[in-house]
């Protein structure tokens, strides 16, 4: 019987952190003086649900959307660190969530000897929702996530490389533009916001989009 080397072993959890625009690099920084040596800004948008600002057109913010990877005691101790100095703690100043990273390569500053991740399991009361979905379908997402409950989310824009989902054009293959939507929900509203996404969008059909959910472990920012 061999027994397992848990110094080999290491817990790895990604850091999705949104903040406003321009605040991703600062988020980053913090992040490095505290441990997290990689991280990559994404931009998106945000959706926000106040009347004033629908009447004056001005409804959606800009957002930058920051993932990175560290062993989760490494990350936990950033993110409360994040959570000071980015005042995740107030309203309208942004979130952050963790997931569980299943396996990782490429990074050599997260690799672990024999390529052994341990998977943790926290209760959490909030999941991740992602759709995917073609260009100009993401406001109808977000409509119908608030129909099922949700109180928002973050548009980020993406691209497609499916094999039937190409356009040609002059003889060149032109790749269809993505919108990708997160929204987080508290477990028990995320079948009723899914079920909504999936009848509005009709995402059974094919070329619709796609729809997958994932267990948050820790957040911050969330009201």
């Amino acid at each position: 019987m061999v027994m397992q080397n848990v110094h080999n072993t290491k817990e790895l959890t990604l850091i999705c952190m949104i903040v406003n625009f321009g605040l991703g690099s600062k988020a980053i920084k913090i992040a490095k003086k505290n441990g997290v040596s990689e991280g990559t800004v994404f931009l998106g948008r945000g959706t926000i649900k106040n009347r004033l600002l629908e009447f004056l057109d001005l409804n959606d913010s800009r957002k930058e959307i920051v993932l990175m990877i560290a062993d989760k005691t490494t990350a936990n101790q950033a993110l409360d660190v994040l959570n000071k100095e980015l005042a995740f703690y107030k309203p309208n100043h942004g979130i952050a969530f963790t997931l569980s990273v299943v396996d990782l390569l490429g990074i050599k500053s997260c690799q672990c000897q024999d390529n052994q991740i341990i998977r943790g399991e926290e209760n959490t009361m909030y999941q991740a929702i992602f759709t995917i979905v073609d260009k100009g379908n993401a406001e109808n997402v977000i409509t119908a996530a608030n129909k099922g409950g949700a109180r928002g989310g973050t548009i980020i824009n993406a691209r497609g490389s499916g094999i039937h989902e190409t356009h040609t054009l002059f003889a060149m293959e032109i790749e269809p533009e993505k919108e990708m939507v997160l929204i987080i929900s508290k477990n028990n509203l995320t079948d009723t916001i899914v079920s909504s996404i999936r009848e509005d969008l009709q995402i059974d059909k094919p070329g619709k989009g796609i729809i997958f959910v994932l267990d948050v472990n820790k957040t911050f920012g969330l009201y």
